[in-house]
């Protein structure tokens, strides 16, 4: 039975199922598979609360209106009203001249001023379509950096270290994602308790003779953050420093820490 589920994990089909890529006929045989298999099932939860956490990285905000920006400068529509007012006189034919004069000025100035509408629509559906395409390669850079994050979060050579802070900072807890072969190092800051304004938090990379300096922790508002990967790095630690950060520290200022496992290990 174990065999049967680790051929499965290892098909990769799930994967394809969180990101909607599979087809009917493997989409039905996913979620029996996951009905009928517990441990199937916990990793399919898994990887929906990584896909959340990668799409959060990359928030994506709506493109702005433009289809009724559009609609609204096809609508407008120029209105020309022409009052004529006929006079009798003794010369029919200096009558018609006049009358054809007006015609033919009229006729000038509203398809003079047609063409300034359209002239000027046009140049609006143009700056729109252009901002139209940058929201869309906006947006599709977004994406891709939504999937690019979910894969490196699903690596199975990532590791997942939960710091959660001590009795000095009892509601802090920051989630590493560390992958020791591509040497990539992600935080999530899920939470921080509130400090003085002349206080700020900080992360280290602890080695066996020195501490590293791997910058202030502010809230994420669940976005991922990259930090710089310390090959040999023994723990990580969070401290509590002055505002304008320590560049040395000492155990007392400890709030959080964790032993990192390393591919020697």
């Amino acid at each position: 039975m174990k065999t049967k589920v680790l051929n499965f994990l290892n098909s990769g089909l799930l994967d394809k199922y969180v990101i909607g890529a599979t087809t009917d006929l493997e989409s039905k045989q996913v979620e029996d598979y996951i009905n009928k298999y517990p441990e199937i099932e916990e990793e399919y939860n898994l990887l929906q609360e990584q896909l959340e956490l990668a799409a959060r990285t990359n928030a994506v905000k709506p493109p702005t209106n433009v289809l009724a920006s559009i609609l609204n400068e096809l609508d407008e529509k120029p209105v020309i009203t022409l009052n004529e007012t006929r006079k009798r006189s003794k010369s029919w034919y200096s009558i018609a001249a006049s009358i054809a004069a007006l015609v033919f000025a009229g006729s000038s100035y509203m398809l003079y001023t047609k063409n300034q509408v359209l002239l000027e629509e046009n140049n609006t559906i143009a700056e729109e379509v252009f901002d139209l395409r940058k929201d869309i390669n906006e947006n599709n850079n977004k994406l891709d950096n939504v999937l690019r994050a979910f894969n490196r979060l699903n690596n199975p050579e990532t590791e997942k270290y939960v710091l959660r802070g001590n009795e000095r900072a009892k509601e802090l807890k920051t989630v590493a994602y560390i992958n020791p072969i591509d040497k990539s190092s992600l935080i999530d800051v899920v939470s921080l308790p509130k400090l003085s304004d002349e206080q700020t938090y900080q992360m280290w990379a602890n080695l066996q003779d020195r501490k590293i300096n791997l910058g202030t922790l502010d809230a994420s508002n669940g976005k991922l953050k990259s930090v710089p990967y310390i090959e040999d790095a023994l723990s990580l630690s969070i401290t509590i420093e002055p505002k304008n950060g320590n560049k040395m520290t000492s155990s007392e200022n400890s709030v959080a820490e964790i032993p990192i496992k390393n591919k020697d290990n």
